[in-house]
């Protein structure tokens, strides 16, 4: 059975006001909350930029029942991957189980601030490879002395274990060579989704075709998709503010969020608002996410929402949305 996430950002609201959008998204019905997880936002005049890792323990403490997974964090530079193991089974046991690790190669918003050097996708693919294997083994309870091309352990152990007994790790994927790494390394992939289509071609396939010939199960799809509630168009710009970023030329090699805020600022707000799903009702919402489901086969739908009212989104996608989707 499908289940559903609600994405919290940690680039437009501050971190308390996520663990309140966390505990709505329990009451709602949701099982599942995303949690970003960045250094800095995607503008600068509109955000924020908390730390997810605090944030989600938080989350955890505030909430009973509902699961957590980040979404996603890069475990190649500002943190080794044995930190982020270590972050995640912490996360786990403070939740009773509930925290799910999402992974990604990253951008370079989030690690040049730091001062460290973003390379090309070849090379974070390849840290990721090596970051995954330090990262489940540690997770699985090794005592573990690695020694890779870029990441070494000395027998290193984690002393405070995750309590599930397999902690699922979800690499992001937005073509084939991620999810085919996803299928080999991973347990699923988590993957933003524009045209089903060209995700399940690009994405689930790859997927698939990896995990079966390594011999392993068939991997969990986590699928997001933005959209914006708004009745007008002005409403939607005003909804994406803290966003708008996210769409301007140069993302990934981006260091400041003033220069992708003046980037988005000078094209056309229709270019911008065109490139996500603008929805003002919920049957407009059942239908932008149900493709999702009976298209794609998801095992996690996210819904990526931007609103004016966010905490009263929430409490309408549990009232007239989520219903609608379970059926």
């Amino acid at each position: 059975m499908t289940k559903f996430a609600y994405f919290c950002g940690h680039e437009q609201f501050q971190p308390e006001e996520l663990v309140r959008h966390a505990v709505l998204a329990e009451e709602a019905g949701f099982d599942m909350v995303m949690v970003s997880e960045h250094f800095h936002p995607w503008v600068d005049d509109e955000s924020a930029a908390g730390f997810a890792y605090a944030t989600i323990g938080a989350m955890a403490q505030a909430t009973e029942r509902i699961e957590f997974v980040t979404g996603v964090t890069t475990p190649l530079f500002r943190f080794h991957p044995g930190v982020v193991a270590q972050a995640a089974a912490t996360l786990d046991r403070l939740s009773g189980g509930r925290f799910r690790l999402g992974v990604g190669t990253g951008e370079n918003i989030n690690e040049g601030p730091l001062g460290y050097e973003f390379p090309a996708y070849k090379e974070r693919n390849e840290r990721m490879t090596e970051a995954l294997e330090i990262m489940r083994r540690l997770l699985d309870g090794e005592k573990l002395t690695f020694e890779g091309k870029y990441y070494r352990t000395d027998r290193a152990k984690l002393y405070s274990p995750p309590v599930q007994d397999h902690l699922p790790i979800y690499l992001a994927a937005g073509g084939p060579k991620s999810a085919t790494l996803a299928g080999q390394r991973a347990d699923g992939v988590i993957t933003s989704v524009k045209v089903p289509e060209e995700t399940k071609e690009k994405v689930i396939q790859p997927l698939n075709e990896a995990a079966e010939n390594a011999g392993l199960r068939r991997p969990t799809v986590i699928a997001t998709r933005w959209s914006i509630w708004a009745t007008t168009e002005n409403e939607a710009w005003t909804a994406l503010t803290s966003w708008r970023g996210l769409r301007a030329p140069g993302r990934l090699e981006a260091v400041d969020p003033q220069e992708l805020r003046e980037k988005a600022d000078q094209l056309p707000r229709e270019e911008v608002l065109g490139r996500y799903s603008l929805v003002s009702t919920p049957q407009e919402v059942v239908d932008t996410y149900k493709p999702l489901i009976t298209d794609l086969g998801a095992d996690v739908v996210t819904f990526q929402m931007a609103a004016l009212d966010q905490e009263e989104l929430i409490t309408t996608l549990g009232q007239q949305v989520l219903p609608a989707l379970r059926n």
